[in-house]
């Protein structure tokens, strides 16, 4: 959480950050500007020890001003009075302008860099400004940013945002299984009132405008996929497809607080009407693993045991994993969840793979969703995903928002 930065910066002998670009989409600039809308020409420092300082456009001060921080007018470093003493020369002039920024604000030493620039323009930048003075080294973290560990736990109100955006998802996956139902079935797919069949397209359109009702939005989509698709993990589903009664959907919604800030993730699987044995038996395969696994973890655990004790539980039920098989396509071939905040996938994560050292922390918010996803043999998937918090106080998982876990949802004949 953001209360760790300055022992992290320590830790990692970082005497700055240096945060680049506009909060939008821009996960590190929302987090250390608390969410306040700033530009994409802003730039943010932290010294360690130390708030962080807004540099912004100046007609953007009153908006910046909202993060509570110390607002600076970046026009006063006078870039253009710097490009004509280089004569033109932007990459010269740009480390002139850098460099009287670090100046004024006495910052010296190790500064590591995050936001969101164009990679190639970033490397030559700073690539040269590090080769021009030796006041300052610019540098940047590949694996397990600060940002990355300080994200793995959430304070009381990231946990409370994280809730609220929930439980407007919750209306609006309400809202989905009543339209659904609100259709009869007829030659073995929904129809609405024209008779033409339901389309995932119209179920699609109608949760758009029923997560713009709740002021959240989606900016990565949302899964609503049907049959086969269903068991391809990430199918976002096939616009033209009807709603067939008795076929598995996927329906994995992943929105976040309007105008950027914190995502909630959540999946539930339905069969309009019935649902074959073969899906009934995966459905009761993955919904007995979640549940054992929700009983089973505890505070402080490492996560890459539960992803170990998932693929048990499913090898033991006659499932392909990607432990047992790696390269299958079927069966259980992702992890088991993944931290959530800022970014729909954050640490910790489950996987199992060498070097993951990520535990079930105090204060974590994580996704658990086993799943099966048969694409070929049997054309379906199944996927049950609740956002849980590692309650502090009792040792174990919390769900932050719930639904009913029901498989089957009665249509009108």
């Amino acid at each position: 959480m953001k209360a760790d930065l300055d022992r992290l910066m320590s830790e990692r002998g970082f005497d700055a950050l240096l945060v680049t670009g506009a909060s939008l989409n821009n996960p590190v600039m929302y987090y250390l500007a608390n969410g306040a809308t700033v530009g994409e020409g802003t730039t943010l420092l932290k010294k360690r020890e130390e708030e962080p300082v807004l540099l912004v456009n100046l007609m953007e001060r009153d908006e910046a001003a909202k993060s509570g921080l110390q607002v600076v007018d970046i026009g006063k470093y006078d870039f253009r009075s710097l490009l004509r003493e280089a004569e033109g020369n932007r990459l010269l002039a740009g480390i002139k302008y850098r460099e009287a920024i670090f100046e004024d604000m006495g910052i010296t030493g190790k500064v590591s860099l995050y936001g969101m620039n164009e990679h190639g323009r970033s490397l030559v930048f700073y690539n040269a400004f590090n080769a021009a003075q030796d006041k300052v080294q610019v540098v940047g973290e590949y694996t397990d940013t600060i940002f990355d560990t300080a994200w793995t736990t959430k304070d009381p109100e990231e946990v409370e945002r994280i809730r609220r955006v929930g439980e407007k998802t919750m209306n609006v996956v309400g809202n989905t299984a009543e339209f659904l139902q609100s259709h009869r079935a007829s030659n073995g797919v929904l129809v609405k009132n024209d008779g033409s069949a339901l389309t995932v397209a119209d179920v699609k359109r109608e949760i758009r405008r029923w997560l713009m009702e709740e002021n959240i939005e989606d900016p990565e989509g949302v899964i609503f996929s049907i049959g086969r698709d269903a068991g391809v993990g990430h199918s976002s589903g096939e616009d033209a497809d009807p709603i067939a009664v008795g076929k598995a959907i996927v329906y994995d919604i992943f929105p976040r607080e309007a105008g950027g800030g914190y995502f909630f993730d959540f999946t539930r699987t339905w069969c309009m009407g019935h649902a074959s044995p073969q899906i009934e038996k995966a459905y009761r395969d993955v919904m007995d693993t979640f549940e054992t696994l929700m009983s089973e973890m505890k505070m402080g655990d490492l996560c890459r045991v539960h992803e170990a004790r998932t693929c048990d539980l499913l090898e033991a039920r006659g499932h392909v994993t990607h432990r047992s098989n790696p390269r299958s396509h079927q069966g259980y071939y992702h992890s088991l969840g993944h931290g959530i905040g800022l970014n729909v996938h954050e640490r910790p994560f489950f996987g199992i793979f060498e070097g993951n050292e990520d535990t079930l922390a105090p204060n974590s918010v994580v996704t658990i969703e086993p799943g099966l996803y048969y694409p070929d043999d049997g054309e379906f998937g199944i996927r049950i995903e609740d956002c849980v918090w590692m309650n502090p106080e009792t040792g174990s998982f919390e769900a932050l928002a719930d639904f009913s876990k029901e498989l089957v949802l009665p249509v009108k004949a």
